[in-house]
């Protein structure tokens, strides 16, 4: 691990968790359990350090340096620890000149292999909602892993289990992570629930030299991302290393090389016409949320053409689902400024976001965060 790898993608720091693991290496995980005001990462943004070097990030650089500082104590002594920074104002130490404007509460812990399940679980593409004790009348650290198929398993007794079971599907659900507070008449613990959501599919048709841009910057926007090529056109992995996979395929048959499910979005862009057409017909008989069709509003209206000479009739839904011209209006026309428009489009739709400028958007840029299902809102501003 290195600096440079400040940026990367959650699934890539829980990869590094399960290097340490697979390598005997000590590791410290610190990962933001709570904000009070402005940050720039919310509950659950994760760090790895290393021998001083570290992977992903808890703050934008303000912290990192004394975060991989506690590690280093952290590993020396065995025990997991919470440390609070105020970079309010109102602290001497951290206020003056920080950004963020907010109070952020990180968990340190050692790397063990209580945290196997959730690197596996990572790795097979599941979600997973974990619950670690950070206080209370259980031990600091203490685990509980909780899946839609199984409920709960880990060291976590059977009443935090059963408090916990509704929370922490409702936080899972909505790829969310809170710190809540059980009080009950077996026990009372301060507990971090960490809804980690399986990263959206992008899968993008087509394997002209645009198409690489598209996948390097949606790869970096933690998306999972497949390219298809059609009609024995060069899509290898050497020509576009970002993606997680590259395969082959005829327009017709795209559905027996790629599962398609609501958390699945496609882009569109082969620059041909047949192919276009056929591809689309294809996703419409999908679920996914989002077609982005590459290409001027005239050329789908040829589309659409067809598909009335032809008889076919489109789904209901067909024109809530397909984004032509593809992408958000940035105004720029070389491929990486394309590649940003169509990557911006298929954040805000992932995200139900109506895009706009934040300096236009009431209240801060996250949204409250709520365990409980019944009053969940994520447009509602904090």
């Amino acid at each position: 691990m290195t600096d440079t790898n400040w940026s990367v993608p959650e699934t890539e720091v829980l990869s590094a968790v399960g290097d340490a693991l697979a390598a005997g290496r000590e590791a410290v995980l610190a990962t933001v359990i709570d904000v009070e005001g402005s940050a720039y990462r919310r509950p659950g943004a994760k760090m790895v350090i290393e021998d001083g070097e570290s992977a992903g990030s808890v703050t934008a650089g303000c912290l990192e340096d004394e975060v991989r500082s506690i590690a280093a104590e952290v590993r020396a002594a065995g025990e997991p620890r919470v440390e609070t920074f105020d970079l309010t104002g109102d602290d001497g130490t951290w206020g003056l000149g920080m950004g963020c404007n907010g109070i952020i509460t990180i968990l340190l812990e050692s790397i063990d292999e209580s945290h196997r399940p959730v690197v596996e679980r990572a790795a097979d593409g599941g979600d997973v909602g974990v619950v670690t004790v950070v206080d209370g009348d259980r031990p600091r650290g203490e685990r509980g892993y909780y899946t839609p198929e199984d409920g709960f398993a880990g060291d976590l007794p059977e009443w935090l289990r059963a408090e916990l079971s509704e929370p922490t599907a409702a936080l899972l659900d909505r790829g969310e992570a809170d710190t809540l507070q059980i009080d009950c008449d077996e026990g009372s613990a301060e507990v971090f629930v960490d809804g980690i959501e399986a990263p959206p599919h992008l899968v993008v048709f087509g394997s002209g030299p645009d198409v690489g841009p598209v996948v390097d910057l949606a790869k970096r926007a933690e998306f999972r991302v497949t390219v298809v090529g059609f009609r024995g056109a060069q899509a290898t992995a050497d020509q576009f290393p970002a993606a997680d996979a590259v395969l082959a395929s005829s327009p017709a048959s795209v559905e027996s090389v790629v599962a398609f499910d609501p958390d699945t979005y496609t882009v569109v862009m082969t620059h041909n016409f047949v192919d276009d057409r056929i591809v689309l017909e294809a996703l419409l008989d999908t679920p996914v949320p989002y077609i982005g069709l590459m290409g001027p509003e005239e050329r789908f209206e040829e589309l659409l053409d067809a598909f009335a000479e032809d008889g076919a009739t489109l789904p209901e839904d067909a024109f809530d689902r397909i984004y032509t011209p593809i992408g958000l209006d940035l105004g720029g026309d070389s491929p990486y400024r394309i590649a940003y428009s169509i990557v911006g489009e298929l954040l805000a739709v992932a995200n139900d976001r109506t895009p706009q400028h934040l300096s236009e958007r009431e209240g801060p840029i996250h949204d409250r965060i709520t365990a409980d299902p019944e009053t969940a809102d994520r447009t509602a501003p904090e």
